[in-house]
This record gives C-alpha cells, structure tokens and sequence, in this order.
C-alpha cells in the first residue's frame, strides 16, 4: 500500500503577529532608559528642582515682581538647559557606551528607534517641566505680595511646557548627530550660552530669531508669540533632521 501525502497550502487568511514592538511601547521603554541611569536621573530631578530653587533665591533677595508670568519664563529657560542635556544622553549615550549595537540589533529601524527617543523625550520634557513649574508656582506663592498680577500665567505655564519638550528633543537631535555625549554637551552650551551672546552684541535683529533661550522668554511674557515658536521649532527640525540622517550613515561597531 502507497501512502499518498497531501501537502495542504498554507493559509493566507491568519494575521501575522508583529514580532517588533509598537512605536508607543517603545516610546514607554525609551523614558524608562532614560531615567534608569545615574546621570539621567539626576538631570531630571536637577531639571524639576533648580526652578523652585531659583524662585526661592528671588524671594530672598526681596527682587519684586509686577507679573507671575515673567518669573514662570525664567523657570522654562532654568528647566529647558537642563532638559537639553537629558535628551542628549538620550542618543548620544547610546554611542558613548557603546550600546546603540544591541539597541539596533533589538530594533533594526534606526529611524523608528530615532523617533521613539524623540518622543520619549518630549513627554518627559513636559513632565518634568510641568512638574517645576508647579513647585516654582507654589514658591511664589509664598513669596508674592497679594497684588501680584495673574495675567499671562496660564501662557507662560503653556510656554514652559513647550519649551521644555522642544530643548529636550532638540538635546537629542544634537546627541544622535555628534554620537558623543560630552562633544554635544559642550557644543550646544558654548553656542547657547556663549556664541548667541556674541551674536546678540553683533546683531540683535539676527539673535531673536535664533537664540532659544530669548524665544522661551518672549514666548513665556507673551512680548511675542509667532516668532520665538519658529525659533524653538526651527531648532527642533533642524537637530532631528541631522540627528536622523548622521545616524543613518554612521557604522555601528
């Protein structure tokens, strides 16, 4: 007797599972990557701290203000330099320690893994940031006079927020594209809190419309509003893009 095997074909009606995980999931690990590390987690507790801690030093020097909108900016510009340097440990750690060759084996879309660090940063840029200007808020309460006026808190509240996720990401954009922590954090220091001041001296027309830190105070006082987002935005788009494309064309070894 011939046993007759018959080969059934294979079915074409059964979804295939993704064996990569979704970009939320890895926006989730990401922020946890983020704050798993000493230095992550010091930055994110410099970053929610050193606003109430400078609104506190306001307060004992007996420095009035008219406004709560002006000291809440400062916060945005106090958090944001400190969010800069978390989303650049974000990606350029990931070269310093030379992790990124797991992280790429784990997740071969370099893009895809670019993306999730950019949003991972930006929600804990606002987190973080949320989080100090709540605890600045309540120090200024403690200090202000009663005739300090509420208006344009809710915008400078707003404007912390945004720059807080902007600085945070565009911290990253720059770790991706250098892949060397210490290299990006110099760099952007020096050009932000050196060469824009040059700049300012040289041409004030051409600072406002390229120094963040000036966009993040305009925005938060409410003395402009189209012009300190393109700024903050520009930086944003112009960091990603380079952070995206270096890192494309960068050998992992």
């Amino acid at each position: 007797m011939t046993d007759v095997l018959s080969l059934a074909a294979p079915r074409t009606d059964v979804p295939v599972r993704r064996t990569a995980p979704s970009l939320p999931a890895l926006v989730g690990l990401e922020m946890r990557k983020s704050l798993s590390t000493r230095s992550g987690k010091s930055l994110a507790a410099a970053a929610v701290l050193a606003g109430p801690a400078g609104m506190a030093l306001l307060g004992l020097a007996g420095d009035q203000f008219p406004h709560y909108a002006g000291p809440l900016a400062v916060v945005g510009v106090m958090t944001g330099l400190l969010l800069l340097a978390l989303g650049v440990l974000s990606t350029g750690g990931e070269w310093t320690h030379r992790t990124a060759q797991t992280t790429f084996l784990l997740v071969p879309h370099r893009g895809r893994v670019l993306a999730a660090k950019a949003g991972a940063v930006a929600v804990l840029g606002v987190l973080l940031a949320g989080a100090a200007a709540a605890l600045s808020m309540l120090v200024l309460l403690g200090i202000a006079p009663p005739d300090v006026s509420w208006d344009g808190a809710v915008r400078a509240l707003v404007a912390v927020l945004g720059a807080g996720a902007a600085f945070a990401v565009a911290g990253a954009g720059v770790g991706a594209a250098t892949g060397n922590t210490a290299a990006a954090l110099t760099g952007l220091y020096l050009l932000i809190l050196g060469a824009m001041q040059i700049v300012r001296l040289w041409n004030h027309t051409v600072a406002v419309w390229v120094d963040p830190v000036d966009a993040t105070l305009e925005l938060g006082m409410g003395t402009e509003l189209t012009r300190p987002i393109v700024v903050l935005a520009g930086w944003v788009v112009v960091a990603s893009v380079a952070g995206w494309v270096l890192t494309r064309r960068r050998q992992v070894g």
